[in-house]
């Protein structure tokens, strides 16, 4: 059944899920978009083009891509037209030159080479440059730069290439998402609890994972082995492992008293990626998507959850060597 036509899920799960299917914030100081959709216009630094272009991932962006070099690539290199012609690429039509810093604005202004602003994210761009340069003290008449897509309904040139994912992908993504919340033990309790009736909960429950299952997004044992179900079949937190409550879907972080702030909306479970988000390898997909601690989160950053735990070992065996951690006392 579509899940159009079930019932609906609490507005706060429902937004929830939504937002996995878009890319992390930005302000207007640097070239991303903000909160838009995974599978807008990809910006690729010209120094990774080889890396995605052997993955062949480029044929694969629904929007777009462009290429982004640094005024040193593309003014330090004799051959660089050349070299960009071999790849495919040409400035102006799906790559540009993006200034970032003071000194490379002032070494070679796009102005004085009667070049401009790109303003289209689909070839052709309509310039050969972009800027986003920090304004400065240190010298007069040195307020910000800013370039290209920065006007209301065209601000920021695109999306990090590696927080990409196809329309398809999304959606899939999202189904595997709202069945693992189902999978959570107390997931029926706390669906009803957050406004959903109990014949709706149980209606919706049964369709989702139907549709997951015949979608080949429920292989328990590949979920289990990626460490986003245990072996009871529970959604648990890919790190820590420890079994998770759907009520954190819905609860918001503790905050350290003297430091509370009424508008956090920073809920104690959030999107976590099993295989970490990097240049060219489009991580964001079913089977490496689960459900997390906040903190546990917070922990594992870019570097994976391999190293963190590599990393977590190393600590506690200094500490334990030192005399610092022990079973009997383990206040540190």
């Amino acid at each position: 059944m579509p899940t159009s036509r079930l019932p609906k899920l609490p507005s706060l799960l429902e937004r929830k899920l939504y937002k996995t299917g878009q890319t992390r914030g930005a302000d207007d100081d640097v070239i991303y978009q903000n909160r838009v959709s995974r599978n807008s216009t990809v910006l690729i630094p010209y120094a990774c083009w080889d890396m995605c272009a052997v993955w062949q991932h480029f044929e694969a962006y629904e929007n777009g891509f462009i290429v982004l070099l640094t005024p040193p690539e593309y003014f330090g290199n004799p051959n660089i037209n050349a070299d960009l012609t071999a790849k495919g690429l040409a400035i102006g039509t799906n790559t540009v030159v993006f200034y970032e810093t003071r000194e490379q604005w002032i070494a070679n202004n796009p102005d004085a080479l009667n070049w401009t602003a790109a303003e289209r994210r689909k070839a052709p761009l309509g310039g050969q440059y972009v800027a986003r340069i920090p304004a400065t003290t240190a010298a007069k008449n040195a307020g910000r730069i800013v370039r290209g897509f920065n006007v209301t309904a065209m601000k920021g040139a695109g999306i990090r290439e590696y927080e990409y994912a196809s329309a398809e992908t999304i959606k899939r993504c999202r189904l595997q998402l709202e069945t693992l919340f189902w999978l959570c033990n107390d997931s029926d309790n706390v669906a009803v609890v957050n406004g959903m009736t109990a014949e709706a909960a149980a209606t919706r429950k049964l369709a989702i994972l139907g549709n997951c299952r015949e979608l080949g997004l429920l292989d328990i044992a590949r979920l289990t082995e990626v460490r986003i179900l245990n072996v009871q079949e529970k959604t648990i937190c890919p790190l820590c492992r420890e079994e998770l409550s759907g009520q954190g879907f819905f609860n918001r972080m503790e905050q350290a008293e003297g430091r509370v702030v009424p508008d956090l909306t920073v809920t104690q479970l959030n999107l976590f990626h099993i295989a970490e988000l990097r240049i060219s390898a489009l991580n964001h997909r079913p089977y490496n998507l689960g459900w997390g601690h906040h903190h546990c989160n917070v922990v594992v950053k870019d570097s994976g959850i391999r190293k963190t735990l590599e990393w977590m070992r190393e600590v506690l065996r200094r500490n334990i060597e030192e005399g610092h951690f022990t079973l009997e006392n383990s206040a540190i």
